[in-house]
């Protein structure tokens, strides 16, 4: 497979942000999601590894050929500004005889207090 990849984000609390992962093989093709639709999962933790806690399971969704990741306002409520936090964005594919789990994005998340302007 041609992932994992790692994406860092810094995001601004209480804003949404949008990002689409188009998956591809190891010879370059688009991977085959249909097996997978309905069981994919956007975690962002305090830390990486075993030692996780999940902080937020924020919004993902498989859409033909890639997978639509979000983090919207509600989802960020437990984020904490200055904090960075960590995430992966999986797909499951539970129809299979056994369980498959690709993880198809990690990174970081720099979380930063939303800032406004007067209006």
């Amino acid at each position: 497979m041609a992932f994992p990849g790692t994406y860092n984000i810094n995001y601004y609390k209480g804003d949404t942000y949008e990002f689409r992962i188009y998956p591809k093989d190891a010879a370059g093709d688009p991977f085959d999601l249909t097996t997978y639709n309905g069981s994919e999962t956007f975690t962002i933790a305090n830390v990486r590894g075993s030692e996780a806690t999940t902080t937020v399971l924020a919004y993902a969704n498989i859409v033909d050929d890639h997978v639509e990741c979000a983090i919207r306002p509600a989802d960020s409520a437990n984020l904490v500004a200055g904090t960075t936090y960590y995430y992966d964005v999986s797909i499951d594919d539970t129809g299979a005889n056994y369980d498959r789990v690709f993880t198809l994005l990690t990174g970081t998340i720099t979380v930063t207090d939303h800032v406004s302007g007067a209006v």
